[in-house]
């Protein structure tokens, strides 16, 4: 039998052993534990935290209507009535190239910056400007003076200006009957001129200190002008008959 000294001694043993949890938990929680375990202090920051597990149902971006249409309609339509015998022979539009030629900034030089704005209204994307090469005296025209501003759309940005010039502006055009189905190069590309930059919506009519034209041009991969009509007419394009 257990005398009273052994009961004590035992008692004595269990004591610092019961206390050692209380402050190896309080180490933890305390300045310089572990922030990853439970009972860590909140962020510096006071942002809410994630809970574990946690996904985002953020919806991707859309692509634009009209590459998915080519993906799906026009391309496989163009293989089978040209008889390619490679999906990769198909023509494609490779980029959209808009050029605002200014003659009368040599006059007016802040008329391009007014042509910069626009186009980057209409395009999304910062102009280039452009600057002349050559000085020409009966022209008062000097070597690298500003005459006009370019833009050069591909990818997403190509597709939306695409969209909204087809089904958008052109039919804003006044007395329209249809573009010129000759303004091919022989190789698949095809160039539009357009005289007014307020056919597009983005365009405010009242804030407009002049007139612009514009050149359009579309760079396609097709062989033929026979396959970059069919290209551009499968988009929309309103060629005249």
């Amino acid at each position: 039998m257990a005398t009273k000294e052994d009961k004590k001694a035992g008692e004595k043993e269990a004591k610092p052993k019961a206390e050692a949890k209380p402050k190896a938990e309080a180490k933890a929680g305390g300045k310089g534990g572990d922030k990853r375990k439970g009972g860590a202090p909140p962020p510096a920051t006071g942002l809410p935290t994630a809970p574990e597990g946690y996904k985002s149902t953020a919806a991707a971006p859309e692509k634009p209507r009209l590459k998915v249409r080519y993906a799906k309609e026009i391309a496989p339509a163009l293989l089978k009535q040209f008889g390619y015998s490679n999906v990769m022979e198909v023509p494609r539009l490779q980029k959209i190239v808009i050029n605002m030629g200014l003659g009368e900034a040599v006059q007016n030089p802040k008329i391009v910056e007014s042509a910069v704005a626009e186009l980057l209204l209409l395009t999304g994307q910062k102009p280039v400007i452009t600057r002349s090469k050559k000085a020409i005296a009966n022209f008062k025209l000097r070597a690298g003076l500003a005459i006009g501003a370019m833009v050069t759309l591909r990818q997403d940005r190509m597709w939306e200006f695409l969209d909204r010039l087809v089904y958008l502006a052109l039919p804003r055009v006044r007395d329209f009957k249809g573009i010129s189905p000759r303004a091919f190069d022989g190789r698949g590309n095809y160039s539009l001129g357009m005289k007014e930059q307020i056919v597009f919506p983005e365009i405010d009519y009242d804030k407009v200190d002049k007139i612009k034209g514009m050149n359009i041009s579309f760079v396609t991969t097709a062989k033929t002008d026979e396959e970059g009509r069919a290209l551009l007419a499968a988009f929309g394009m309103p060629f005249r008959t």
